[in-house]
């Protein structure tokens, strides 16, 4: 990509919809989350301060990834996919919250980011065949994903199941 086929409207754009939305649902799940703070923990799980952190810099990440694979599809690209499974990942990713603070269904979010997981690496090895950036730019979102899993996990085990 060259400075001629920057467009950066369209970054914005791409980078509004993950961490908008983010920010969307994190502004009408806010009042569950205290929540997290009465649970039973493992050792491992961070405190409150690190979620907003480390989702603003992903979010910022995964539009910008995702913004390189909405550029080449403008200029007629066949993305496989890519853009498709990003969106599907992406709201699926928005709905865990619901579930998971909201409504408390510590099992039903562990399946749900779970499919997340799968639908996060499909997407990054689609933005990878597409643009080898945008893959990578992922890998950080799934390794927290992975690690959000592992977390999901033992708190369901720890006050449900």
């Amino acid at each position: 990509m060259t400075k001629k086929d920057f467009d950066f409207i369209g970054l914005l754009k791409n980078i509004a919809l993950s961490l908008g939305g983010g920010i969307i649902v994190g502004l009408l799940t806010k009042g569950t989350m205290d929540t997290y703070d009465k649970l039973k923990k493992p050792i491992f799980a961070p405190p409150n301060i690190v979620f907003p952190i480390v989702w603003i810099i992903l979010y910022i990440l995964i539009g910008v990834a995702a913004y390189r694979i909405y550029e080449k599809n403008k200029k007629g690209f066949n993305d496989n996919g890519a853009y498709f499974y990003y969106l599907v990942q992406l709201l699926i990713n928005f709905l865990w919250p619901f579930i998971f603070f909201s409504f408390r269904l510590y099992g039903i979010a562990l399946v749900i980011i779970i499919i997340l997981l799968i639908l996060a690496i499909i997407t990054a090895i689609k933005f990878y065949k597409s643009d080898k950036i945008a893959g990578i730019l992922l890998m950080l979102y799934i390794i927290w994903i992975s690690y959000a899993t592992i977390l999901n996990y033992y708190i369901w085990i720890l006050n449900e199941a």
